[in-house]
């Protein structure tokens, strides 16, 4: 049998116990005291953080979608309109555009924030055939309204 390097051969000398408290205790060399040594309580350490980093995983998305919602309603309201009213406007005027990408558009496009705020002020006002004014969206808009002709 060859092998092409140290740790290959190190590994066929070895029993398979060690190396599967050395795979506990990789995941525990940050931990503080004896948790980074020692099997039993590394173990149940490595354990509990996997546990909580698969939380933190769920709890990131709603952290986010939070902080999202945050900063659409801080730019609404510059342009005189709340967070409810402004998102249930995009949506009668079927701008399909999901939070994340309104709170980046507020942050890094104002200008473009500004003529989504004007839409939904509009359909809020006129409804929305009025919306749709000539068929001409606010410059700088881009969206798939349906006409329909009667």
């Amino acid at each position: 049998m060859v092998f092409l390097s140290a740790p290959r051969w190190l590994r066929s000398r070895l029993t398979d116990r060690f190396w599967r408290v050395q795979e506990v205790l990789k995941y525990a060399r940050h931990f503080r005291g004896r948790k980074n040594r020692c099997y039993k309580l590394a173990v149940r350490s490595v354990r509990r953080a996997f546990v909580k980093s698969t939380k933190a995983r769920r709890e990131k998305k709603r952290f986010l979608r939070a902080l999202w919602i945050t900063r659409i309603e801080a730019a609404s309201l510059e342009h005189g309109l709340r967070y409810p009213t402004f998102i249930s406007n995009l949506h009668k005027s079927q701008v399909e555009l999901n939070r994340k990408m309104l709170a980046d558009l507020a942050i890094y496009e104002p200008k473009t924030f500004k003529s989504l705020a004007a839409l939904a002020q509009r359909r809020g006002q006129e409804g929305f055939l009025a919306a749709l004014g000539d068929g001409k969206e606010p410059e700088g808009i881009f969206s798939r309204i349906v006409h329909h002709h009667y």
